[in-house]
């Protein structure tokens, strides 16, 4: 199985490995590519160009792309897996893996910011019901569940991590404030 090396004591890097699958689906159907897009990028792979996407080198990723391999042959296309190192551009391939997850992230900070909007206007309009809490509940574990895949995503680190994390948490204190209105009003009710 593959893996990618960690920083050397001295600060310097060993070459990333790379898993790269080159593919070629028919042209028609035309639901055919975006499945293959769709799977790729929900594994948070980059494209280098058409048809050739890389993630870094590790066992889920290469299962993965094994898995992508199998369909695409099965809809009568064609595809290679590789394992590779970049012999020059390393860094452009690195910063196109770390510009995706902080797209990513920045769209996670988004989402968490509609979430605030939406318990602010709860509380502006006093209304603390259970209803509200159950649903703005079901919200939050979805932005969490989405940070968790990015995070799982994420091998490198990506700088974005740090403002999601801050929006996420920004976001489950608001709920804990909302969740103590609507039980300070339960028990005024009885």
């Amino acid at each position: 199985m593959v893996k990618n090396l960690p920083p050397e004591p001295d600060g310097e890097t060993n070459p990333l490995n790379w898993v790269l699958l080159v593919y070629r689906v028919p042209p028609e159907p035309t639901r055919l590519r975006a499945t293959v897009w769709r799977r790729l990028k929900g594994l948070g792979a980059i494209y280098l160009q058409n048809s050739a996407a890389a993630l870094p080198a590790t066992t889920a990723n290469e299962r993965a792309l094994r898995k992508l391999r199998h369909e695409i042959l099965e809809m009568a296309g064609a595809a290679v897996l590789l394992e590779c190192t970049a012999l020059a551009g390393e860094s452009d391939v690195l910063a196109a893996f770390q510009s995706a997850r902080d797209d990513e992230y920045e769209e996670i900070v988004d989402k968490c910011q509609d979430f605030l909007a939406q318990v602010q206007k709860e509380h502006i309009a006093e209304h603390f019901s259970f209803a509200e809490l159950e649903e703005n509940d079901v919200d939050l574990t979805k932005l969490r569940t989405w940070f968790g895949k990015v995070r799982t995503r994420d091998t490198f680190g990506a700088a974005g991590r740090k403002a999601a994390e801050e929006a996420l948490a920004a976001c489950e204190e608001s709920l804990e404030a909302y969740a103590n209105q609507v039980y300070a009003r339960e028990e005024e009710a009885h």
